[in-house]
């Protein structure tokens, strides 16, 4: 007993300044919670984006003009896919800790030797991986049926990836707030649904007011939309410099509270 008390300490980390393996495996397990079910994580968010784009082509038309000089089929693309990055890197991680809190498994967690920083990550980059597939698999879908090319790669990679990590950690906030289905669900449908839409993924914010065009531009989810769309038809609406910097930063903000939140228990710990 006096060799284990000698040998072990409580509370003593014995991994030495990131648990690597810890994060790995939490990573894996919140991959393949996704992968598992991908005709609903995958497949359902390619489809609503195919009948999106079906119904509005059909509906407007695509020879009502160029839209940032580009047709409206191939400006509305790219919307599309990013709407999909956005929702659904906020649907893994929001369901990771709401499901965990309605099951109660949550203490798995909790009891596991990781810290709030290895945990916040892992989870937030699982939900990017799910937006990332979701982005290669519409955009060859696209190709198949659409004139669409990617003209600037990097910024592509950059901003799916700056706007599935925001996201990603706004659904962890959302999923620690949320002490039931209704309550998910209304964060989803007032804030996260209503920003995207009206964030120029069907329109050029160009056809607002002034005044709105201003409100738009402080919307992150605008810059989000921009950024991807930039990427493949070379034409912007806002500047993309100034979208780098602000999604930047807005990662690392929404890290922050997000990392502050989970380590003080907000309402996982009695």
């Amino acid at each position: 007993m006096v060799e284990m008390i000698k040998k072990y300490k409580i509370g003593k980390r014995r991994f030495g300044l990131i648990n690597w393996v810890g994060a790995w495996t939490l990573y894996q397990k919140e991959t393949l919670r996704f992968l598992n079910v991908w005709l609903q994580t995958i497949f359902s968010p390619l489809i609503s984006s195919l009948l999106f784009l079906l119904v509005l082509s059909l509906a407007i038309g695509n020879d009502r003009g160029d839209v940032l000089g580009v047709s409206f089929i191939l400006f509305l693309a790219p919307g599309l896919i990013a709407m999909q990055v956005i929702q659904q890197s906020f649907s893994h991680s929001s369901s990771s800790f709401m499901i965990s809190k309605i099951q109660g498994n949550i203490v798995d967690l909790l009891y596991a030797p990781l810290s709030a920083t290895e945990v916040t990550i892992s989870i937030s980059l699982a939900a990017v991986t799910r937006s990332f597939i979701i982005a290669v698999v519409s955009i060859l879908t696209f190709y198949l049926i659409i004139d669409i090319e990617i003209k600037h790669f990097f910024n592509l990679v950059l901003f799916t990836f700056l706007s599935a990590f925001i996201l990603g950690n706004i659904g962890i906030i959302a999923g620690l707030w949320a002490e039931k289905f209704d309550h998910m669900a209304s964060a989803t449908n007032f804030v996260i649904v209503p920003l995207s839409f009206l964030s120029g993924t069907f329109y050029s914010i160009e056809r607002l007011p002034e005044f709105l065009q201003t409100i738009s531009k402080a919307n992150p989810f605008f810059y989000m939309i921009d950024g991807i769309r930039y990427s493949f038809i070379g034409n912007a609406d806002g500047s993309i410099q100034i979208g780098i910097i602000y999604l930047t930063i807005l990662s690392f903000l929404s890290w922050l509270i997000t990392y502050i939140l989970f380590k003080k228990g907000y309402k996982i710990k009695s």
